[in-house]
């Protein structure tokens, strides 16, 4: 499975400072698209030509809103949720937006002295030049930032027993620093908290080589002396292992909550449309991206507004307020003392 780039022109890598993969064109010339800058067969597409997908047939069928959603979570009709995070859901911890016009980092790309912006996540321009990955590297490691809101109602999922995974977009970490156990994330872009040498492939905890980052030096393998890099997905690298968790997760899902992501980004967007189609769908976002635009089903319901604010509608639905404050209030000492 491999990540695939903007088609036509280059186009900016990741959507925000969460930092989610960009879309359709192949960067690995394998010949799997005929077309170059064609959408590559996604999983939804191949579930609707199989008869899987819902291309209609909820006519007559009464809407689901936000509180019945909450009722089926209440009433604990739904058991096995999954979430789709992207890059909106780590804005409100203040990760600048990778493509606002002149504050987003993309925009401030040239202080890196790179050829072009995608080349700061290119293997081959890494290989030559590592010095302005890690430079970025250094602004985005966990730890410079912490969780917010959104981050703790996925915690709280998880404390209640009810979160089967979140798939992250992200590559911030904090869906761990919040207190997800890894074994429930996938981080389908990769992380920071493992790394491996491009020379012996040794694998290392990411947090060894935290201070030649903050120091501005270039890791190096103790062992063979080969650069260092975080396991971070760049383009034409196969997506971690634990993706194809969701050949079993999907199906499974009772509930699925899609947060902060433009779902432009393949083969990651595809997920949405493989739950089942009893299955509620709730968008926590901006704007109407993906299927909820133009394929929506009957138990699709979207909460157009920034994540954190309609997150903490669910939760005042939930009644979950008391807990929510309870739980962020001792994140945060737990955080502060760790700073000291």
């Amino acid at each position: 499975m491999r990540v695939w780039e903007g088609a036509g022109v280059r186009e900016s890598l990741w959507e925000r400072g969460g930092l989610a993969w960009f879309r359709p064109r192949c960067r690995t010339d394998c010949g799997a698209c005929s077309v170059q800058g064609t959408r590559p067969f996604s999983l939804t597409a191949a579930r609707a030509v199989l008869g899987l997908g819902s291309w209609g047939g909820d006519s007559g069928k009464q809407k689901l809103t936000l509180q019945d959603v909450a009722e089926l979570i209440r009433k604990k009709e739904c058991r096995r949720v999954v979430v789709m995070a992207g890059a909106g859901i780590s804005t409100p911890s203040g990760i600048p937006d990778f493509r606002s016009p002149g504050s987003g980092l993309y925009s401030n790309l040239e202080q890196y002295s790179i050829p072009y912006p995608e080349a700061i996540f290119e293997l081959a321009y890494f290989f030559i030049n590592p010095k302005p990955f890690f430079t970025l590297a250094k602004e985005l490691y966990p730890g410079n930032y912490r969780p917010n809101y959104a981050h703790y109602f996925l915690r709280l999922l998880h404390d209640k027993g009810l979160l089967l995974r979140v798939y992250t977009q992200n590559i911030d970490g904090l869906e761990r620093v919040a207190g997800i156990p890894p074994d429930r994330l996938v981080e389908a872009h990769g992380t920071f908290a493992t790394a491996t040498c491009t020379v012996c492939r040794r694998k290392f905890p990411g947090e060894d080589f935290r201070g030649d980052v903050m120091a501005d030096k270039v890791p190096h393998c103790r062992v063979c002396t080969g650069i260092v890099k975080p396991d971070i997905v760049f383009f034409g690298e196969e997506l971690p292992q634990r993706f194809f968790l969701h050949l079993t997760d999907f199906p499974m899902a009772d509930l699925l909550f899609v947060i902060g992501t433009s779902l432009e980004v393949e083969p990651f967007a595809s997920l949405a449309g493989a739950v089942r189609n009893s299955v509620p769908r709730v968008l926590i976002n901006r704007d109407l991206v993906g299927p909820f635009a133009w394929q929506q089903r009957y138990n699709d319901i979207a909460q157009l507004e920034d994540v954190v604010t309609g997150v903490k509608k669910l939760v005042e639905l939930l009644d979950w307020n008391e807990e929510m404050q309870t739980l962020i209030q001792k994140e945060k000492e737990k955080l502060d003392a760790k700073d000291k």
